[in-house]
């Protein structure tokens, strides 16, 4: 068999060339380029952890300032709160002053008016009385012919004003 022999002749080469290949490949690849990668891959997971760390960080401090600022929302709100309610209390005190001086004022009107009214209907009254004595006289005076006193004419005609 020929080619078995040809093989036995080539065989020491084919091994010198493949141990050569594959320490070649080893070497270049396996030591020089493979730790590369290796570390490449390893900073990529490093970045991608610290990036995540901040986010998570990042995340606390926005939950943090987002507490802050409902408990000074709710702070704000309270206080705004009371001062509307001060400033209602204080505007219905002062509408109640206005109002009391307001009734106050009215009432005195009202009251010097009455007054106004009771003088002017009592000299009204006077005032009739006094044209219905005179009247009363002159009709006495001229129906019966007697003359009648001031006196007398006043005294009939208030009996016949009271009894209406």
């Amino acid at each position: 068999m020929p080619q078995i022999a040809q093989i036995a002749e080539t065989y020491s080469s084919q091994i010198f060339w493949l141990l050569l290949t594959f320490g070649f490949v080893f070497f270049v690849i396996g030591l020089g380029m493979v730790p590369k990668v290796q570390a490449t891959a390893d900073a990529r997971d490093a970045k991608i952890t610290g990036d995540l760390d901040a986010a998570k960080a990042a995340f606390a401090r926005a939950d943090e300032a987002e507490a802050d600022y409902r408990t000074r929302d709710a702070e704000n709100r309270t206080a705004a709160q009371a001062t509307l309610a001060k400033a209602k209390a204080e505007a219905a005190k002062a509408s109640e002053a206005k109002l009391a001086a307001a009734d106050a004022e009215i009432a005195g009107r009202i009251s010097a008016a009455e007054a106004r009214i009771k003088a002017a209907s009592t000299a009204a009254m006077a005032e009739i009385e006094t044209v219905a004595a005179d009247a009363a006289r002159d009709m006495v005076a001229r129906i019966s012919g007697v003359s009648a006193s001031d006196e007398a004419a006043r005294n009939a005609v208030k009996a016949a004003l009271a009894h209406g």
